[in-house]
């Protein structure tokens, strides 16, 4: 059940992020942030096949079969959850056309989502999210940082960031050229 337990948490804190990049796909229009939910999808969906599998396995091997059942509906509302994100980000997936009152909101707001790499070498490279002072000097707040297939969702000021992880992060339009600097995006 530990490995059941586990890949719970696991879909629960996707779906979070799913959520709150589906939300900040449509605000912002962001495309790439909108794919990158439909990432997320597949792999709650290889998470819910994991949690299934493990399910029937303890209860052929005599397992808790309430527990499991307890298990198997939790795994189950979560992935319909991450679908619902999937649905609010495939509005910008599919150009949806937005209600005058959400493009109203956009054109009110500032503020943008992006999805950064960090390059070797670059400011950001080797610093922890508290050293780089991110949120005071530019303005930006990480939401979640990815490195190969691990996620940390709402990451801690002590995550040392390396090359190629891949960053996601909200702050007002006006620091875009900073966040491309700092990833070394800007570099050639």
């Amino acid at each position: 059940m530990k490995k059941i337990e586990e890949d719970l948490i696991d879909m629960k804190n996707i779906s979070e992020l799913m959520l709150d990049l589906a939300y900040s796909s449509v605000l912002f229009q962001n495309r790439e942030i909108a794919e990158e939910v439909m990432e997320l999808e597949d792999k709650i969906n290889k998470l819910y096949e994991n949690i299934s599998d493990n399910i029937f396995k303890s209860c052929e091997k005599g397992g808790d079969i309430e527990r499991g059942k307890v298990a198997l509906r939790m795994a189950d509302s979560i992935e319909r959850f991450a679908d619902a994100a999937l649905d609010i980000a495939d509005v910008v997936l599919r150009d949806i056309e937005l209600h005058p009152v959400v493009k109203k909101s956009m054109k009110e707001s500032d503020e943008i989502m992006v999805k950064k790499i960090i390059k070797k070498g670059s400011y950001l490279d080797g610093k922890t999210l508290e050293k780089t002072k991110m949120e005071t000097k530019i303005g930006m707040k990480v939401i979640a940082v990815r490195r190969k297939d691990s996620w940390a969702y709402g990451p801690s000021k002590t995550l040392k960031l390396k090359a190629n992880d891949v960053i996601f992060a909200r702050g007002p339009e006006k620091s875009i050229e900073d966040i491309k600097a700092w990833t070394g995006e800007n570099r050639t």
